[in-house]
Parts: structure tokens; sequence; C-alpha cells
């Protein structure tokens, strides 16, 4: 009995808001630390991030292009924070067991993902195909 009772503390409290404004932005970076270290596709996604933003530097793109440029991929690790989070609570709902709804909800969620990928390399092409072919011309 008492077990059932701290389990149904626990979920009254799951559900009460932060009301330390730093407690709050403490379990948003756990939150982002937990996708660092579990999600093997955030890490490939921060990867090229770093290595477009050292591209931009190196072919010297406008500021405005800059932040297109970040924004693209703030928006790309934004979709796959909330793929994590979507697959971790279907994951939770159906214990691990298969389910069609699930593999939907699962596979949607990474179909998300997968078009801000293709959006970011249509945008890094737009943005970087100018400097490079003005570069292969002046050589």
């Amino acid at each position: 009995m008492g077990k059932k009772i701290n389990s149904l503390k626990n979920r009254i409290e799951s559900y009460k808001t932060s009301s330390n404004v730093f407690k709050s932005f403490k379990y948003a970076f756990s939150g982002i630390s937990y996708v660092l270290k579990t999600s093997r596709n955030f890490k490939i996604q921060l990867i090229f991030a770093v290595s477009s933003l050292m591209i931009g530097f190196l072919l010297q793109i406008s500021l405005s292009n800059y932040v297109i440029l970040i924004a693209t991929i703030i928006s790309v690790l934004i979709l796959e924070i909330l793929n994590t989070s979507i697959e971790s609570m279907v994951d939770l709902v159906v214990n691990k067991e298969f389910s069609n709804l699930a593999k939907i909800t699962k596979d949607t969620s990474a179909g998300a993902v997968l078009l801000a990928s293709i959006n970011s390399v249509i945008i890094a092409v737009y943005i970087f195909l100018p400097k490079i072919k003005l570069f292969f011309e002046s050589i």
C-alpha cells in the first residue's frame, strides 16, 4: 500500500510546474543533455551543424545567411529532441510492445526530422553553392 501511495504522490508531483525559473532551466538542460548522451542522430546532426558553421566562416557568408543557417540548424535539433521525446512517450505507453499505432507515431515523428534535414541541405546548397562557385572561378 505504501508503494502505491508513493507512486501516486510522484504522479501528482509530475504534473506540477516548477515555481523556480532556475530549476526550469536545469530541467531543460537536463533534457538536452539526455538527448546528447543517448541519441546517435543528434550527435550526427551536431557534427553537421558545426561543419556547416565552419564552412560558412571559411566562405565568408553574409550575416543574414548566418542567421538563416543557425535558424535552420536549431530547427533540426529541436525536431530531433521532440522526436526523442515522442519515441520515449510511445515506449512508455506501449511498454515496448509492438503496436501499429505506436509504429505510425514513431515513423511520422522521424519523418518530420527527415524533412527538416532535407530542408537544411537545400538551404545549405542555396547559401554555399554560389560562394563555392566563385571560389573555383577565381582559381
